[in-house]
This record gives C-alpha cells, structure tokens and sequence, in this order.
C-alpha cells in the first residue's frame, strides 16, 4: 500500500492549473488565464506550503518539538494551516487576529482548539486601525510576546522559508505543468512569500517573464481616506506606498533579483463581482483575494499586446471563508 499517506504533511503541493476557458469566452479575452488552484491544499488554502516549510524549518534548526507552541499573526488562513500543521506534528499554535477575521474562520479555529486573540493586543499595535499595519511593530512585538510566554514567533512576514518553499515547489510546478510556456505570473501578496519566490524562480528560468503583484486599490484599504466599506481582507499594499508598509520579503529580495514589473490596484467591489461571475462561468467558488487577482489576470488579458500569452495566476484558497462577508450576502 505503497499510495497510503501517514500525515498530512504529504499532501501539501502539486495543485493544479485550470484554464479559464468559460470566463475567457465571456470576456472574449485574447490571453489565457491560468487558475493556480492552492485550495487543493489539505486545509484549503496556498498557506499549508509556508506553514509546512516554516515548521521543518524550525523543527531542523532545534527551535521547536513535540509539544512547543507557536504564534503568529493572521488573517485566517495561515493560522488554520499552522495550527492543523502543528497538530500533525504533535505541537500546538495560538492566533493573533488581524482585522476582517471571517465567522467562518473563527469556527475553524474553535475547531481546532485554537486560543484567538486580536492584534491589537501585541504592544505597539494600539493604534493599527488608524496608522495602518506597521510590520516593524508587529514583529517586535511579537518577539516580546514569544519571551514572555515562552512560546516559538513563526514570524510569516520575515520568515525566509516561507519564500523559499514556493521557490522550491511553487514555480518549478508551474514551469513543468505550461511545459515552459508561462508569460505572466500574477499574485497579491500578504506576506509576500508566494509572489517573491515563485516570481524568483520563474525569472530565473525565463527572463523575460512579467511579475504582476495586485493589491487593494487605496479606496478598499481601512486607513484609505475614502474608505468605502469593502476590503480584500488578508493582504497588504506592495507598491506605491510608504516602505515601511510593504512586506519585508519583498524589500529583503529586491538585491537578490525580485522585481516586479506592475502593480495593479483593484477596488474589492470588482472583486466581488468577479467571484460570483466565476461560479456561473467555470464553476469556481472563490474568495476576496483570488476574485481580486483574477480581475487584475483579466485586464492583462484584454490587453492587445497580450493576445496569446499564458497568465498564471494565483488563487489562494476557494470561497468557503467568505460565505458571510459581503461579497456573497
């Protein structure tokens, strides 16, 4: 019984990609986009690969064993794939909240057995829903947080094996599954692990491929002056903003080769719309993030010189989180 799997562990990685074909016809769009489907992950989502990798990381570096206790910050997804990941591995994680937590994610922490907490109680994030997320803060809070309590900080945002795995599995499975053929990786970014190291490892493999990052246009972040309500929960903005806002996995690589060449904004009520043509076209129920990144794959795939171009882009996790925002009410 060669085929039987002993842990979850194993069957993180080799999802698959889906043209678009329904979507593509709708919009008659000359470009093909590529649905990178990570919720066939084991808890739904792209965050069991760096939840994986960060666990052995640490595991191998003698950080961490059997009974240790992680924390970390999340907006759901991370969190859920640490915590089932730190069960698999006999070891426990507590969650520290970020702002549009869905009821959906909540449940699935209680779960798990997950102790919940918001964010703003890590020192120095007092005034987060005013000043925005200020990762500096964060991880020095955190830091302060894992001394007292005796307890590992993952550290997802600084966390170089969380780049690393999607350099190691992410982009080499893209690569083999177009045979070579990808023109465009497109990604939002939270942490940024997955848009700096699968974009790494495409570049090096093909040169001339285009690294589009997507984030929330400035009308669909909390700190935006015209803030209307609706936000892309789970990421954070990669351009055109204050350093001190982006994700430090994308300042820490920019000497080592990542670069991306757009960044495209997306108002979350596109996004919105988006997801619910999906599951009338090709029969895809997604969430915020992905909806906003295929919005943005098909604005590159209207675009003339586009015509005939494969567009890979990433799709996180499905909509079963999000079934009570309001992007399905």
């Amino acid at each position: 019984m060669k085929n039987i799997k002993k842990s979850i562990t194993e069957l993180v990685g080799n999802t698959p990609l889906l043209e678009l074909t329904n979507y593509e016809e709708k919009y008659q769009l000359k470009g093909k986009i590529l649905a990178k489907l990570e919720f066939f992950n084991p808890t739904g989502s792209v965050k069991d690969r760096a939840a994986l990798a960060m666990i052995e990381d640490a595991k191998e570096k003698g950080l961490i064993g059997e009974g240790s206790t992680l924390i970390d910050a999340t907006s759901g997804n991370t969190g859920i794939s640490l915590a089932a990941l730190a069960h698999a591995n006999k070891m426990e994680f507590e969650a520290y909240l970020e702002p549009g937590v869905t009821i959906e994610r909540t449940q699935i922490f209680d779960a798990f057995g997950v102790k919940q907490y918001d964010l703003s109680e890590i020192p120095g994030l007092e005034n987060m829903q005013t000043e925005g997320l200020v990762l500096e803060k964060l991880i020095e809070g955190f830091k302060t947080l894992a001394k007292e309590k005796d307890q590992h900080y993952v550290g997802q945002t600084i966390n170089d094996a969380n780049r690393m795995c999607h350099y190691k599995t992410t982009g080499p499975e893209i690569w083999r599954d177009t045979e070579g053929e990808v023109d465009i990786f497109v990604a939002m970014a939270g942490t940024a692990g997955t848009l700096v190291g699968t974009g790494m490892y495409l570049r090096e493999k093909n040169p001339d491929i285009q690294i589009v990052g997507v984030q929330p246009h400035p009308d669909s972040r909390p700190e935006g002056e015209h803030f209307t309500g609706h936000m892309i929960d789970g990421v954070l903005p990669i351009g055109r903003v204050d350093k001190k806002l982006i994700p430090p996995l994308i300042l820490e690589n920019i000497d080592k080769g990542f670069q991306m060449d757009e960044v495209i904004d997306i108002y979350a009520e596109d996004a919105y719309v988006t997801a619910k043509e999906l599951t009338r076209t090709d029969g895809l129920f997604l969430g915020t993030s992905a909806a906003a990144a295929i919005t943005a794959g098909r604005i590159l795939a209207s675009r003339p010189e586009n015509a005939g171009k494969n567009i890979v882009v990433m799709i996180p996790d499905n909509g079963m989180k999000y079934r009570s925002t309001d992007m399905y009410k």
